[in-house]
C-alpha cells in the first residue's frame, strides 16, 4: 500500500452530528463526548424513553443503602438521572474506559454528591456488592472474547435479588430477518436527517468495533453466568432491553 492509499485508509469520514471516524475506527474518545448525547439520541430509536424505563425499573431494586453501577456511563446523563431519582444513601458509580468521557461526565455533574466516576475497563473492575447494575448499549462494544467474563463479574457482584438491566443492538435469528431489520434501521436514520454518506460512514466506522449478539446469544450469556430469571423488557426492531434478576 503506497502513502496515498494509507492516507485514504486513515481518512476520518462523517458519521453525523459533527463526529468523524476512520473505517473500523469508531471511538468514544477525542472530541466525541461533546457531540455524543445528540448523536446517540438521533441514532437509537426511543433512546430517551429507554432512560425513563430504566428509571422506573430501578425503583424495584435500589435501596437507601445500595451500591449501583452504570457500565459505560459515557457523558453520565443516565447516571445523573438515576441519582436524582434516588438521592438518599445510594452510591451511584459510573464506569467508562474513555478518559474523555469520564472528564466530560465529571464536568457536567453539577450538584450530585451521590455520584462518582471510575475510569476503568469494566472487565477488570473489583465490583462491590451491589443491588442494581445498568448498561445502556455498551456490552455490544465489549470484545466477544471478554463479554462472558464481564457478565460473570456482574452476576457475582449482585446481591441476591439484585438486577442487571442492559440494552443492546441485537442480530436477527437468520439472514432474512436481518435484512429486514437492517433496512428498517437505515430508513430510520435517513428519515431522522442523516445523509447517505453519514449512514455509510457510521456503518464503516463500526466494523469490528460493534459486535451485536442475537437475542438468544444474550440470554444464553446471562444463563451461563448464573442468571435463572431473565426476560426481554423492551424491543424495537433490532434494539432490545434485557432484565436479569439474581
Amino acid at each position: 500500500m503506497d502513502s496515498l492509499e494509507q492516507s485514504a485508509a486513515r481518512e476520518r469520514g462523517p458519521t453525523g452530528d459533527g463526529i468523524r471516524a476512520e473505517r473500523a475506527g469508531w471511538s468514544f474518545g477525542g472530541d466525541t463526548p461533546q457531540y455524543f448525547d445528540r448523536h446517540v439520541a438521533r441514532s437509537v430509536p426511543n433512546y430517551e424513553a429507554g432512560h425513563s424505563l430504566i428509571e422506573q425499573v430501578s425503583d424495584f431494586f435500589v435501596k437507601k443503602d445500595s451500591v449501583a453501577y452504570e457500565i459505560g456511563t459515557s457523558t453520565g446523563t443516565l447516571l445523573r438521572q438515576l441519582a436524582k431519582r434516588h438521592p438518599h444513601g445510594t452510591r451511584w458509580i459510573g464506569i467508562d474506559s474513555e478518559r474523555a468521557m469520564i472528564e466530560y461526565a465529571r464536568s457536567a455533574q453539577g450538584k450530585a454528591p451521590n455520584v462518582e466516576y471510575l475510569l476503568a475497563n469494566a472487565c477488570e473492575v473489583d465490583y462491590e456488592a451491589s443491588d442494581f447494575i445498568v448498561s445502556y448499549y455498551t456490552v455490544q462494544f465489549v470484545p466477544p472474547r471478554h463479554r462472558q467474563n464481564l457478565i460473570d463479574l456482574i452476576y457475582k457482584s449482585l446481591n441476591w435479588g439484585g438486577a442487571f438491566l442492559f440494552f443492546e443492538k441485537v442480530r436477527a435469528p437468520d439472514a432474512r430477518f436481518q435484512d429486514i431489520m437492517s433496512a428498517i434501521y437505515i430508513d430510520y436514520k435517513l428519515e431522522n436527517g442523516y445523509s447517505p454518506e453519514e449512514v455509510l460512514g457510521k456503518a464503516s466506522s463500526l466494523k469490528g468495533v460493534l459486535e451485536p449478539f442475537s437475542t438468544k446469544g444474550n440470554l444464553d450469556m446471562l444463563h451461563r453466568a448464573g442468571f435463572m430469571d431473565a426476560m426481554t423488557i423492551y424491543k424495537h426492531v433490532c434494539f432490545e432491553g434485557f432484565l436479569a434478576i439474581k
